[in-house]
């Protein structure tokens, strides 16, 4: 058997001038339980990040509240120096104080604070892609978009992505500063950025899908479509997300390297026409 490939899902440009492989690498996993503090196995973890790296995913998205600060200290142990053609994509904005919510904060001097540690741990001197993880209600969100912009004008961020945002939210961003990126939620199961991704494809704005992969039980044709493959449903529903709109880039996530080349190998996998309209429940 061939070794699964990101490439095999091709390539897509991040703000015009940052080619990576359509299938990339969700590092909120390779932290400990609820996403906090140290994963069961530090090496294991590493292992992941470094397998991924030689399965040609060349694109990482992780956050500073991911344990908080693990999953980037993580990234920079196992991958630094880093391969020319990597792109890390990090976010700030969102607090990980325990196991329940995720409190946000968007004020201009948390995201400093929270963007040049986040420099130090990924031992960059500026990040490809900085991503607002939430709007903060309390905090207006021109101002927390003009922190990120001020950094970006100081060379800390090359390019600005938003998570977490609506429609409206994009064109307020946007008359501050070129979107290069939106990640939301979206999966088989739920489509509520369905138009951010229809609007993503026509402005050539890269769509990073959170939580890809959700209740998989509740449609039957992603089972048939796995089982008539040979595959698992895991692997459809990516193959799926690549199918919908060439502006998607899966970021599956997994602290486990045989999951890891379950997840890469979706990428060799091109469903057909009539496989994607049952998926989305077009048929």
């Amino acid at each position: 058997m061939s070794t699964p490939q990101a490439a095999a899902a091709g390539t897509i440009d991040v703000g015009g001038d940052l080619t990576v492989n359509r299938l990339g690498f969700g590092a909120m996993r390779i932290t400990g339980e609820y996403i906090l503090g140290e994963p069961k196995d530090r090496e294991e973890a590493k292992r992941v990040l470094r397998r991924a790296v030689e399965l040609g995913v060349n694109f990482i998205d992780t956050a500073d509240s991911y344990g908080p600060d693990v999953s980037e200290i993580l990234i920079a142990e196992a991958l630094h120096p880093y391969p020319d053609d990597l792109v890390i994509a990090t976010k700030g904005g969102l607090l990980r104080p325990g196991p329940g919510p995720w409190p946000a904060d968007g004020r201009p001097e948390h995201l400093r604070e929270v963007l040049d540690g986040s420099l130090r741990k990924l031992r960059l001197e500026q990040i490809p892609l900085y991503q607002f993880h939430r709007p903060d209600p309390k905090v207006p969100f021109e101002d927390s978009i003009g922190a990120l912009v001020e950094a970006k004008e100081q060379g800390k961020i090359r390019h600005i992505g938003l998570s977490n945002v609506t429609e409206e939210q994009l064109r307020v961003a946007q008359r501050l500063t070129p979107i290069v990126s939106i990640q939301n939620r979206y999966n088989v199961d739920d489509r509520n950025s369905e138009s951010l991704v229809d609007l993503c494809e026509q402005e050539r704005i890269v769509f990073l899908p959170w939580a890809p992969i959700s209740n998989l039980e509740g449609n039957p044709a992603v089972q048939q479509a796995a089982e008539k493959r040979g595959v698992t449903a895991y692997q459809i529903v990516l193959a799926w997300l690549l199918a919908r709109s060439p502006s998607i880039l899966p970021i599956p996530g997994t602290g486990s390297v045989a999951h890891l080349e379950e997840n890469v190998a979706a990428a060799e996998l091109e469903l057909t026409p009539a496989e994607v309209a049952a998926i989305s429940g077009l048929d």
